[in-house]
């Protein structure tokens, strides 16, 4: 286990900010990790869990506590079962299975972040989410203080959502376990339509799954969500913002404010969100209130190629991107009454 003190926490992160932390662990077994959580807790130490980085905003002022890198590695592959320690690079974790063969999470390559990170969020793009192939995660409950193992139907997953992400005091994922599927070389169904597109296949059919995941690949680098330390639009969390989900009836006084401010006839994004729900486009509501890409003049902007990334520009600080994205929520809830929530987690500052 790697201790330092007064660490820098910025270079962690894929928006290269934040400041430091008292003290910075890096743990590469379960076992440390698990012992550096129950020194904390016995403590009364505050902690900061840091993955691959890529879901954090972290104040000026740094963390005042210490800040435990989870570095564990592991894959393992048993015929269609895969079990992957928290700390495994996500991208690459794909690119094996794609490479073993294996479909079910071919469409969400170029992801940043670690594995662990993945049932927190309930990571999802392009049509797949960890949650549909997921079967248990292994944790660390700290009011137990034992290792759990949850099943899928244990986890409460829901849109960008968890019992991990309810409870973020609680569990510490150390295990992922996944089942995944042998379409004898093929993709599984593809569902999103951007996709099919680029595909040239309808939507429902199945393709080589290589080939899914470079275009994945392509599309997502297209938008600046690869990383790229050459390329500041990747200097980012992706996605800042969820897609607001809303009832019926909010959505209707969506619609109508929408017909006021841009004229009868324009729809908005909408898709069945389940249960009496419509689910609307964030990038939709911030592009058409204003904040075009690009947008901006000081060095936290919106991206070039995407309007849902708030981007480091190489000098910006914690507070210039805040600043940024209060500037953005206020002016989508302006236009359209809509209050957009960010996704990545905030240490020490919130919106």
């Amino acid at each position: 286990m790697l201790e330092l003190h007064d660490a820098p926490l910025a270079p962690l992160t894929t928006f290269r900010l934040g400041g430091p932390a008292a003290r910075l662990i890096t743990a590469t077994t379960d076992a440390e990790v698990i012992a550096a959580v129950r020194e904390a807790d016995d403590s009364g130490t505050p902690l900061l869990l840091i993955g691959g980085g890529s879901n954090l905003v972290i104040g000026d002022k740094g963390f005042a506590g210490t800040a435990l890198r989870i570095a564990t590695r592991g894959f393992a592959l048993d015929g269609t079962k895969l079990e992957l320690a928290a700390g495994e690079v996500w991208t690459d974790a794909v690119a094996r299975t794609v490479e073993a063969g294996l479909a079910g999470i071919e469409c969400l390559a170029g992801i940043p972040g670690s594995a662990g990170a993945t049932p927190i969020q309930n990571v999802g793009a392009y049509g797949q989410e960890v949650s549909s192939t997921i079967t248990e995660v292994i944790a660390y409950d700290r009011r137990t203080r034992e290792t759990v193992t949850v099943a899928n139907a244990e986890c409460a997953f829901s849109y960008r959502h968890s019992r991990f992400k309810a409870d973020p005091e609680r569990f510490v994922v150390l295990r992922v376990r996944f089942d995944l599927e042998n379409a004898s070389g093929l993709s599984a169904p593809i569902k999103y339509a951007e996709t099919a597109r680029a595909l040239g296949v309808e939507p429902g059919d199945r393709v080589p799954l290589e080939k899914a995941r470079e275009t994945v690949l392509e599309l997502r680098s297209g938008k600046g969500m690869v990383l790229d330390p050459e390329d500041h639009d990747t200097w980012s969390a992706g996605s800042f913002f969820t897609n607001p989900i809303l009832t019926h009836e909010e959505f209707a006084v969506f619609h109508a404010r929408v017909e006021e401010r841009l004229g009868d006839g324009v729809l908005p994004p909408a898709y069945p969100a389940g249960d009496g729900h419509t689910k609307t486009s964030a990038a939709w509501l911030i592009d058409k209130s204003g904040f075009t890409k690009g947008y901006g003049t000081g060095p936290a902007r919106i991206s070039t190629k995407h309007t849902l990334a708030l981007t480091n520009r190489g000098e910006a600080t914690t507070e210039d991107l805040l600043a940024l994205a209060r500037e953005v929520v206020a002016g989508v809830h302006a236009a359209f009454g809509i209050t957009l929530v960010n996704e990545p987690v905030t240490v020490g500052v919130s919106l």
